[in-house]
């Protein structure tokens, strides 16, 4: 069967391939389409000078990932130029260096779609696929992007830990496996839902990390736990 790249230059899947151009040629909701696309016209003085991706973006890394890390969406400037998720954004700087420490990337930093960068075991999703306002998804937009992370999920057979960073995507999680009641979030939180084990962690966002809510200590350690539950070495 044919294959395709990912955003890492990984050859994919037939199947992941084709979902992965569904994602980015999707426009169901309008609110998104429209704010990202400003965002990709007007852009940041930073990067006035980049083509911006201003399309939503698909996850990417190891198809046979035995951990998923599940961010919130896009970010306006990160993803939503770049076209891979936490690339190009402080965000993604904590999370890559972490990954790296814990052998699960071969480099510690994520600037662009042709960098070089290779992920070991892990895939990395969002549960919004388009960057939102404000980075606000609405409850609507969430459940319009679930089925895009259900067959995901589908086509990572060797998925065990879905790493949700932060509360919104722990909910989308819950709301995605219909887990009742709902088991509170927490950063080390666990919960099983058949072969997947749903785990909690703060979001690596620059007001957890610049803050201390979330130190590099910390993401190691859920890292190492992630790696544990997921049976990797």
């Amino acid at each position: 069967m044919p294959s395709s790249s990912s955003a890492t230059g990984r050859k994919l899947p037939a199947e992941l391939a084709a979902l992965e151009r569904e994602i980015v040629s999707c426009r169901r909701c309008p609110r998104l389409v429209a704010w990202r696309e400003q965002v990709a016209h007007e852009k940041k003085a930073a990067h006035r000078g980049e083509e911006y991706w201003g399309r939503p973006v698909p996850g990417f890394g190891d198809p046979q990932a035995r951990v998923v890390i599940l961010g919130l969406a896009p970010a306006a400037h990160g993803a939503n130029r770049t076209g891979r998720i936490f690339t190009g954004d402080r965000s993604g700087d904590f999370l890559f260096a972490a990954l790296h420490r814990a052998y699960l990337a071969n480099q510690p930093t994520s600037t662009h779609r042709k960098d070089g960068l290779r992920l070991k075991g892990v895939w990395i999703s969002a549960a919004v696929r388009c960057a939102p306002p404000q980075n606000k998804p609405a409850p609507a937009e969430r459940d319009a992007c679930l089925p895009y992370l259900e067959r995901e999920l589908e086509l990572l057979p060797e998925a065990r830990v879905l790493l949700c960073l932060g509360a919104f995507a722990w909910d989308a999680a819950l709301r995605l496996f219909a887990v009742r009641p709902k088991p509170k979030f927490a950063h080390g939180a666990e919960h099983r839902v058949g072969d997947i084990v749903l785990l909690g962690s703060y979001h690596v966002s620059q007001q957890n990390t610049f803050t201390g809510v979330l130190t590099p200590a910390m993401l190691d350690e859920v890292l190492r736990q992630s790696k544990e539950l997921a049976g990797l070495g």
